[in-house]
């Protein structure tokens, strides 16, 4: 028997609140990512910026009212994945658990290197906790640009929805995969390149010179770097991932994205170009959080309707629609999410507000 015409209204009103959702969790992971990526990219960048410890000090008060904070997008991009998509938490979580452990070991070393760098006055503490704060950001952005590339390339779903990937197997993107292989490994050097240059922007955006002059430098490097990588991850996605070119030819206004990422790009290239011109560091850092919400974007976009694409057989992929909470708690978790988000911008806005302009050099600013 044909489906009724109400049945085919509720079912479509069905999709697109899995669609909004969809939305909703890359708009929060985005945040994440402008938020918190420019504290990892600050970690990056502080040894190569920063010469002394006054100067490594310089860095860390420059982050040092908002780092905690900006991880809660995080946390509230996870708690939304669980609410909205439970299969996909579910397939994610266990698949990736190795990566998983790895990322929060790194999340924790990050942080207890911000806080315990100042706690004992010796000529090795706080040299250590520097190194530990590097590299723990440092690899941070490279296994979020590896996790983000294990999304669009996809993975060895079964007929119930799970996988497993060991880190590596044969570094080929197709076939028996692991997390890691040449595609997702580029990925990952994309991420490291375009959160350095994020970082080092803010970097030069909150202090004062000389250390806001190496940024700028260090940033017109990363610049570099990540230009490079985002034309070959763009070329080789569209190779890995027919859905992409699929999506773009269905919706052409898709191409807002990537042209949102491509403007970005160029935007740090003309702002940071004016050496820190009245007004300028500030738009260079502006132009590189619209470079990482379009290239995030672009991928969501690309990959839709699927939340975890399978690399072996496209119907077995996680999609919107087989892998979302029921309609009616969707629907009212959306009232609920409105409420939340509003009271975290308010809360955000207060804080950069308050926190704005260039750090201060007292030696007790913000506990640094």
């Amino acid at each position: 028997m044909a489906p009724s015409r109400r049945g085919r209204r509720a079912r479509r009103r069905g999709t697109d609140v899995e669609s909004l959702w969809f939305c909703l969790v890359a708009a929060m992971l985005a945040m994440y990512v402008v938020f918190d990526g420019f504290d990892i990219g600050a970690g990056i960048a502080h040894l190569f910026v920063a010469r002394t410890a006054d100067e490594r000090r310089d860095v860390l008060r420059s982050i040092g009212p908002v780092w905690d904070g900006n991880e809660v997008w995080l946390l509230a991009a996870g708690g939304t994945l669980y609410f909205a998509f439970p299969a996909l938490y579910a397939s994610s979580f266990s698949g990736f658990y190795l990566p998983l452990m790895m990322v929060l070991w790194l999340l924790i070393l990050r942080g207890i290197s911000i806080e315990f760098r100042n706690h004992i006055d010796s000529p090795a503490w706080q040299p250590l906790w520097d190194f530990v704060f590097a590299a723990s950001s440092t690899l941070l952005a490279v296994f979020f640009g590896a996790a983000l590339g294990n999304v669009v390339r996809g993975v060895p779903l079964d007929g119930e929805g799970r996988f497993f990937e060991p880190l590596w197997t044969t570094f080929q993107p197709t076939g028996r995969t692991g997390v890691l292989d040449w595609y997702t490994v580029l990925v990952g050097l994309a991420a490291l390149a375009s959160l350095a240059m994020h970082g080092a922007l803010w970097v030069a955006l909150k202090t004062h010179d000389p250390v806001s002059a190496r940024a700028r430098r260090f940033a017109a490097r990363a610049w570099a770097a990540a230009g490079a990588l985002t034309a070959l991850i763009t070329f080789f996605t569209l190779r890995l991932q027919p859905q992409v070119a699929e999506n773009l030819g269905r919706w052409p206004w898709g191409y807002f994205f990537p042209a949102l990422a491509v403007g970005g790009l160029l935007g740090v290239r003309i702002f940071g170009a004016r050496g820190g011109a009245r007004g300028s560091d500030g738009r260079a850092f502006l132009a590189s959080a619209a470079f990482l919400a379009g290239m995030l974007a672009s991928a969501a976009f690309g990959v839709y309707p699927y939340v975890l694409p399978a690399n072996s057989d496209p119907a077995l992929g996680l999609t919107v629609e087989n892998a979302a909470a029921a309609d009616y708690g969707l629907r009212v978790g959306v009232v609920w999410w409105t409420i939340g988000m509003a009271l975290a911008a308010v809360y955000f806005t207060f804080v950069y507000r308050h926190f704005a302009g260039k750090v201060s050099t007292e030696p007790e600013s913000h506990g640094y």
